[in-house]
């Protein structure tokens, strides 16, 4: 089932960390498993933000054991880290597991995220100029507000209530999902695609890396790829509708851009109000209504419909 929401500003930052929260708030009944956040802030030249998670919401159940683990493990991130010429401008644990960290590097990032996750039991969860991608088990308010998603400002966000249908219930397989090494890339995702293994395969041949079973994992790398090479955000969505097979509807992030696109038959819902200044969609009007409560005209987009808007 699982419910979508994207929404984007343009040419301002507003309060996206607050608007997602009610939206996906309001989607809770679509999916109570787990909330993402891909929220896109005001980068800084030369900064990336660095999201990461160092053991899963379950394992604080193992005693007090797993404490020292995540200790070794954070202790070694930050030797790679200081290995790899990044400075560390800041850093802040929302949870235990959890953290966020402002780096300063010029060096090649993607070699140094690798080397980052060959730590036992890390994972990048995001690591942009822009883009801070947040995700846990429970509902929009508990995430929002264990991570404080509702002081953030930024341009546009997209993000996902998930109701676990064929993956674990865990971080490692909710949604968003962002495309090791590519910055400032999100998807989130509605659906199931029926050819996700060939294609998997089809990736991992062209060197990219996959860290779970979740079938919308794919759609990240898939559009990073793309991007990597040098085709547009629209291209590389209906590009999509040809290549990938099931029913899906999606949303991406770029750094600048919100895009959507449905498949050949539209079985997932999506419902978008676009107006001079801003854009939000999400898979039931409610999501909408949840921060546009005035009188506004909404539709539902076609079947094979892309579209694709500018920051």
């Amino acid at each position: 089932m699982c419910g979508i929401a994207g929404l984007i500003h343009k040419g301002k930052s507003s309060s996206v960390g607050s608007e997602m929260t009610a939206m996906l708030q309001a989607l809770k009944h679509r999916g109570p498993d787990s909330t993402g956040y891909a929220v896109y802030g005001n980068p800084t030249k030369g900064d990336y933000i660095m999201r990461l998670k160092v053991a899963e919401a379950e394992d604080m159940e193992k005693g007090r054991g797993i404490h020292q683990v995540i200790a070794d493990r954070i202790t070694e991130v930050e030797a790679i880290l200081k290995e790899h010429g990044a400075k560390v401008k800041s850093k802040d644990a929302p949870r235990e597991y959890s953290l966020r960290y402002v780096i300063n590097h010029d060096g090649d990032t993607g070699e140094m995220a690798e080397h980052i996750e060959e730590t036992d039991g890390v994972e990048i969860l995001s690591m942009g100029n822009g883009l801070e991608l947040i995700k846990d088990l429970g509902d929009a308010t508990v995430v929002s507000e264990a991570y404080g998603l509702n002081d953030f400002q930024g341009t546009h966000a997209i993000g996902h209530t998930r109701m676990a249908t064929e993956s674990d219930v865990d971080i490692k397989s909710a949604h968003p999902y962002w495309a090791f090494p590519y910055n400032d890339v999100s998807v989130v995702h509605n659906g199931q695609i029926t050819n996700y293994w060939i294609m998997r395969r089809e990736m991992e041949r062209k060197g990219h890396r996959f860290m779970s079973n979740c079938d919308s994992e794919l759609l990240a790398v898939y559009t990073a790829h793309n991007l990597a090479n040098g085709v547009s955000l629209e291209d590389s969505l209906r590009q999509s509708i040809e290549e990938i097979d099931g029913v899906f509807t999606y949303l991406v992030a770029t750094k600048d851009q919100l895009g959507m696109a449905k498949d050949t038959m539209a079985a997932k819902p999506l419902v978008l109000y676009e107006s001079d200044d801003l854009i939000a969609m999400a898979s039931e009007e409610v999501a909408i209504r949840a921060i546009l409560p005035e009188e506004i005209d909404t539709y539902d987009p076609y079947d094979e419909e892309v579209r694709v808007w500018q920051a």
